[in-house]
């Protein structure tokens, strides 16, 4: 098989275990606690990262990316994986999650507002629109009173979905800004290090402890979440090395969708009719947010459209 087509189903695999993992998460929290549970989880992945990917070498990377890299990094991982932990219930980590699925809508608005792409705003401006009631939609759980829904769904647990939000926010502030910054060079596993340094030093100084005792159920389910997100990791960053990016980039806006099966399979929770809804206009709106950069790219360079035509 060639190496792209090779690639890109490591990306393909990637996306899938991502919306499946994070689930697993959730229940981690549940049997350790928010923060105690994250710190296992990252300091699982980065000793699966180090030997799927090997020891960091520090001296490598430039020393601009380490810095803001891993403060971004960190922070969006902490944001991440405490919201899902400080959620309510279990329905109501499915609907952070799908707040963190914003991501894709700011990494183009990002890229929009830095320059380092142009847009159609004819097609950017429905697809932020349609994006931001989807989730409107997923939160709400109620078609027929949207706003009222809405408030209240949010104001049960602004801590969760502020998280969410903010995470989305980092993300796409470190999407943008990795790519200028780090050279060719992946720090990933130093950077789960640091968060897992980062939850345990909470942990230590909170003095949370643990909710219960380790189970085989509980830790077999731990091992799983974090050599899931682990893996997830280091097939994606295989699959941009080498795989086909414009295929990467639309497999990943569906990753809202995959996460809202997983939940039902994995959580054994029933999701409403406003949450499928809501996870179809965020999927749609983020598709046309990064199409719109498309379109805008193919009308300033129709050389690259004959290229993009051809793969």
């Amino acid at each position: 098989m060639p190496s792209q087509y090779r690639s890109t189903i490591y990306g393909a695999i990637a996306v899938l275990i991502w919306s499946a993992v994070l689930h697993l998460v959730r229940i981690v929290s549940e049997d350790f606690g928010p923060i105690g549970g994250a710190a296992l989880v990252y300091t699982y992945s980065a000793i699966f990262l180090i030997a799927f990917l090997g020891l960091p070498k520090i001296k490598l990377f430039p020393k601009k990316y380490l810095f803001i890299g891993g403060v971004l990094f960190v922070a969006y991982e902490l944001c991440l994986s405490l919201s899902l932990g400080f959620a309510n219930s279990r329905e109501q980590s499915a609907q952070v999650l799908i707040v963190n699925y914003l991501w894709p809508v700011f990494t183009v608005l990002g890229a929009i507002l830095s320059k380092q792409n142009r847009a159609q705003l004819g097609v950017l401006i429905p697809g932020c629109i349609l994006a931001f009631i989807g989730v409107c939609l997923v939160v709400s759980d109620d078609l027929t009173s949207l706003v009222t829904s809405f408030l209240l769904s949010i104001k049960s647990n602004p801590l969760s979905f502020l998280l969410a939000f903010s995470g989305a926010i980092i993300w796409a502030f470190y999407c943008n800004l990795t790519k200028s910054i780090a050279d060719g060079k992946n720090a990933i596993a130093f950077f789960f290090f640091l968060t897992a340094l980062t939850l345990w030093g909470k942990w230590y100084f909170l003095d949370v402890g643990f909710n219960h005792n380790f189970t085989f159920l509980s830790v077999f389910v731990l091992v799983l979440a974090g050599g899931g997100m682990a893996l997830g990791y280091g097939l994606w960053n295989k699959a941009i090395i080498n795989g086909n990016m414009i295929i990467l980039a639309a497999m990943s806006y569906f990753t809202p969708v995959f996460s809202g099966i997983f939940g039902t399979l994995i959580l054994n929770i029933k999701l409403t009719q406003s949450f499928w809804v809501g996870v179809t206009a965020v999927t749609i709106g983020s598709l046309l947010c990064w199409q719109s950069t498309r379109i805008a790219k193919h009308q300033t360079n129709p050389v690259q459209t004959v290229l993009d035509n051809t793969e």
